[in-house]
């Protein structure tokens, strides 16, 4: 069965606990009020509650495009450079208005092709999927000097995720699990997964931080994707 909505006295208790145990200190995060589906096709730039869904077991609620992308890549995950390998520019511009319009085009569409539209549609997301208020507590969950207990951490924090940002994590990180598991042919290990993808999933804040600061958020967000990928089945449950 999907993920079942935790409680406001659960979300209080991993609030404490990453607080008294950890010395993670967050705000209360209390819910945000989803928005509705407002219907329509389009695919790229907008947000998760207003993207065409299906239901997949036992994740929940997911893009219809996230789905329809990764079992496309799937069926070729052995290609070579897989994600690292750029589609045609006319050939994405041609297939994403066709997206966008409701057509069902991946299924002739080249690896490569979709492997950039899906990086495309993760860094046109108007809101990351890690949200910004958890942002410095999954940075600082890395910090933590075991590993169980920067395991421990960063599972207690994936419990405060929206339930549709937990759906689609639980599913891609699964996904890119699958793709990593033929690096001998793709190429495609966790850390150049987490490359690729971090910079999206994990975006460091637009603030006045200077660039070495910058970069070290970066390379923490590669390391919080990278641990999630090894450790999909402990971190997303």
């Amino acid at each position: 069965s999907s993920r079942q909505r935790p409680s406001d006295t659960v979300r209080l208790s991993v609030l404490e606990h990453l607080r008294e145990v950890h010395g993670i200190k967050l705000k209360s995060c209390g819910r945000k009020k989803e928005r509705r589906f407002t219907g329509g096709t389009k695919v790229f730039g907008v947000p998760l509650e207003s993207l065409p869904l299906c239901y997949m077991p036992p994740c929940g609620l997911l893009p219809c495009f996230l789905v329809d992308a990764c079992e496309h890549l799937l069926e070729h995950a052995g290609t070579d450079g897989l994600f690292r390998k750029s589609g045609s520019v006319v050939r994405l511009r041609t297939l994403r208005a066709k997206l966008d319009h409701g057509e069902a085009c991946l299924s002739t569409a080249l690896p490569c092709d979709v492997a950039s539209l899906l990086k495309l549609f993760c860094r046109e997301l108007p809101d990351p999927l890690f949200p910004s208020d958890l942002h410095s507590a999954l940075l600082k969950a890395q910090l933590l000097p075991t590993l169980e207990e920067r395991a421990l951490a960063t599972q207690l924090l994936s419990c405060l995720l929206p339930d549709r940002n937990f759906a689609f994590l639980s599913y891609f990180f699964h996904f890119l699990s699958k793709v990593s598991h033929r690096c001998a042919e793709n190429r495609m290990t966790n850390s150049n997964l987490a490359v690729i993808f971090a910079p999206s999933l994990l975006p460091p804040s637009h603030g006045t931080e200077g660039m070495d600061t910058h970069m070290k958020l970066k390379a923490v967000s590669c390391r919080v994707q990278s641990k999630a990928l090894k450790r999909s089945n402990v971190v997303f449950v």
